[in-house]
Parts: C-alpha cells; sequence; structure tokens
C-alpha cells in the first residue's frame, strides 16, 4: 500500500471516529436537555401543587422565576419557556425512567 493510499485510509478512519462520536454526543445532549426540562417542569408542578403562594400559580409564577433565573443561570429561562418545561412535565410524567435507561445504553 502506497503511503498515499494509507494516508487517505487513516482520514477515512479519522471520520468515520469523529461521525460516530458527535453522534453519540449528540443522543447524550438530547437526553440531558429533555431531562433536564422534565425535571424542571416537575420542580414548578411541585411548588404549585404543594400550594406555595397559590396566587402565584401559573404565568406569574413561572414569570417571576424567570426574572430571577435570568440574573442568576441564563436569558433563555423565560416565562414561557418554564411553562413549556411545566406542560412537559404534565403530558409525560413517567418519561424520567426511560430517559435514564436510554442514556445508561
Amino acid at each position: 500500500m502506497s503511503d498515499e493510499n494509507r494516508f487517505e485510509s487513516l482520514v477515512l478512519s479519522i471520520r468515520e471516529v469523529h461521525n460516530l462520536v458527535m453522534a453519540q454526543v449528540g443522543r447524550a445532549v438530547n437526553i440531558g436537555l429533555t431531562l433536564r426540562n422534565w425535571l424542571i417542569g416537575q420542580r414548578i408542578r411541585d411548588y404549585e401543587q404543594g400550594g406555595a403562594e397559590r396566587a402565584e400559580y401559573g404565568a406569574e409564577l413561572c414569570d417571576r422565576l424567570a426574572t430571577r433565573l435570568a440574573s442568576e443561570l441564563d436569558r433563555c429561562y423565560t416565562g414561557r419557556y418554564l411553562r413549556l418545561c411545566r406542560q412537559f412535565y404534565s403530558l409525560y410524567p413517567h418519561i424520567r425512567k426511560s430517559l435514564i435507561s436510554e442514556s445508561s445504553s
């Protein structure tokens, strides 16, 4: 095998490793973000169900929470985003177990 063929084989091998690992990274990130959003929704729902500050139920709670989180974490936590997290948890209350088992495989 010539040096050029060996070099091309090396490039192909590295490209295959890169593509394989990037696909795994993408799945891991998706699982992590999905689990994060589910857990955020769970925390919000648990807070609401606990009867704490009932006057803040719904949009007011999420907007107040978004204001606080924007200064401490990230601006992506808008009231709308937090309401979507709560809705996601409500629609899929048992998703955590399947996400954890999927992430271990």
